[in-house]
């Protein structure tokens, strides 16, 4: 029987990677993005095309869109596991950042994956799924030790606790609930980032790039499909008594 799964942010870097990764392993994968047209184009990419992927635009911070989306996708397939992924990142010194930024930051990586988690959640237990949810969080989320990013870490840390106290609440209901914390991931994302710190640090791309790769004991920037393969692990049922956790998946960039 096909499994559903619904991945936020899927249009590109880390959710285009899980989407991929679910769809080779014979789930029915939901690309959703704000950027509908980036959707569209996973999706219609995705392997295994016999599954019946779909796609469809999605604002993780409005509770409208995202319990729209949870009971359509519930109601005419059955909705066994939520990715919430999508997020954003803006780098300034914290006495300069704006608090429009934070506000950003927060709404997306944080509210976003409350107001997802909450419509998907609350779909399963309407139909008495034993579901799971997983959500990205950040090596950011556990430790404060990174430049520039004040906003994100503190939506990140929010995430690894908004992860413990759903899995703790939604237990009872046979959910699941964790997160992954990548590292140094090689995404669009992470290109602009190098060029912003860059700027900030006095120094070349080249440069932040190679102390990247420093940091991490593995010896390689991470691959989107790092964090993608411990996604699945976590959807599958080989982690049915995992709950709770933020799996650290970052080549060792920091250990906890």
């Amino acid at each position: 029987m096909t499994r559903t799964v619904v991945v936020t942010g899927a249009g590109s870097g880390i959710g285009r990677a899980i989407a991929t990764t679910l769809a080779q392993r014979d789930w029915r994968v939901i690309v959703t993005d704000v950027d509908d047209a980036a959707a569209r184009e996973v999706a219609s990419g995705l392997p295994n095309q016999s599954a019946g992927h779909e796609s469809a635009a999605l604002d993780v911070t409005s509770p409208d869109a995202a319990a729209a989306v949870a009971s359509d996708i519930a109601g005419r397939f059955g909705l066994d596991a939520w990715v919430s992924n999508a997020g954003i990142s803006f780098m300034h010194r914290f006495l300069d950042a704006p608090i429009e930024r934070y506000e950003q930051t927060l709404d997306v990586n944080l509210k976003g994956v409350f107001v997802c988690g909450q419509a998907a959640a609350r779909e399963m237990v309407r139909s008495g799924v034993a579901g799971a949810i997983v959500n990205t969080a950040s090596m950011a989320g556990k430790q404060g030790r990174v430049p520039y990013l004040a906003d994100y870490v503190a939506s990140k840390f929010g995430v690894v606790g908004l992860t413990q106290a759903m899995a703790y609440e939604l237990g009872e209901h046979n959910i699941t609930v964790n997160c992954v914390c990548p590292g140094f991931v090689e995404t669009p994302m992470q290109s602009r980032e190098l060029t912003w710190e860059a700027e900030l640090r006095g120094t070349t791309p080249e440069g932040v790039r190679a102390m990247m790769i420093d940091d991490t004991p593995l010896g390689r920037l991470e691959q989107p499909d790092d964090v993608a393969r411990a996604v699945a692990f976590l959807l599958s049922e080989d982690a049915r008594f995992i709950t709770g956790e933020a799996l650290a998946v970052n080549g060792g960039a920091y250990m906890d």
